[in-house]
């Protein structure tokens, strides 16, 4: 097969063209964050390590229970994850605070879990739709779709999904679900805040959530650190903290405001929107072709009197 030059130039107006008229609409990228999402807010300052909350997922997920009971504070001597028989794990920390009164070091507590993003990375990162941000802001995980490809596990920026390793047969991602069978069956706020002895955790709309935040730094400026963890961090997060440590000292990590999914959703659409990948793969084909026709041209010099 030979490409004229005429031909070659036509296609790549084709491919010109297209990309051009393609709306700009198109390939912006728009958060996928539900209006009006549940979330808990989780004030550091009022945890005391009880670890009724651990207790309380565990016995609501029936998870296996732990080798060490939820009463033995001797966890604490080293940092723990969430893994694939626990979705929630407190830990301890030292950050260099002191009583006034005794003059002792005092220990900060930090209960984690999954985030339950705004625009979650491990959504848009799972290539069957096993994962799915639900309106009532739970991220939510589909077994019966995961082929165990694990890239959930890869996206998410607070390395919280966690699969069955020990589980040959039916392996699963596993993580906090919200208690979304509380929440939309029963339409209870998950265990965890309902246990929490010094209401640490409070449940509501997220909007609700960072109004009392807000509210509670204003009226306590020199209690907390003028800063809502969880409120533009990736884009936002349901899962919402206030601390009177700053977070660095607390294991928090620095994440960038924007949505993970921002980057490479927009490059995607930026490909495929209106069949503008199609068109310049077909515009590059066709100069491949005429440089490999240019060159057999040069290399056989067509003879007088043969018919193009």
């Amino acid at each position: 097969m030979q490409l004229k030059r005429r031909s070659f130039f036509k296609l790549a107006a084709v491919g010109a063209a297209t990309a051009i008229s393609t709306p700009r609409s198109a390939l912006a990228w728009q958060s996928k964050a539900p209006a009006d999402a549940f979330g808990c807010l989780m004030d550091i300052s009022r945890c005391i390590g009880c670890r009724k909350c651990e207790q309380a997922c565990n016995a609501v997920n029936e998870l296996p229970l732990p080798v060490r009971p939820f009463d033995d504070l001797s966890v604490f001597d080293e940092k723990r994850r969430p893994d694939a028989t626990k979705f929630t794990v407190v830990n301890r920390y030292h950050s260099g605070r002191v009583d006034d009164d005794k003059g002792l070091p005092v220990a900060d507590f930090v209960k984690i879990q999954c985030m339950h993003c705004q625009d979650p990375a491990c959504v848009s990162a799972c290539i069957t739709g096993a994962m799915s941000k639900k309106s009532n802001g739970a991220v939510h995980y589909d077994a019966d779709k995961c082929i165990g490809c694990r890239y959930c596990m890869v996206a998410c920026p607070f390395e919280i999904p966690a699969y069955e390793y020990h589980n040959p047969l039916t392996p699963k991602v596993m993580k906090c679900t919200l208690c979304e069978t509380l929440l939309s069956e029963q339409n209870k706020p998950p265990a965890c805040a309902t246990i929490c002895p010094t209401e640490a955790i409070t449940f509501g709309k997220r909007s609700t959530l960072l109004k009392l935040a807000k509210k509670r730094l204003h009226d306590n400026p020199g209690r907390y650190v003028d800063h809502v963890y969880g409120e533009k961090e990736v884009g936002g997060t349901s899962w919402l903290y206030l601390s009177n440590v700053p977070f660095a000292k607390l294991g928090f990590l620095k994440l960038p405001l924007k949505p993970l999914p921002r980057l490479p959703e927009t490059l995607q659409h930026s490909l495929f929107s209106y069949l503008w990948s199609p068109a310049l793969l077909f515009t590059l084909l066709g100069g491949v072709m005429y440089r490999n026709h240019k060159q057999q041209t040069l290399q056989h010099p067509e003879q007088p009197g043969d018919v193009s």
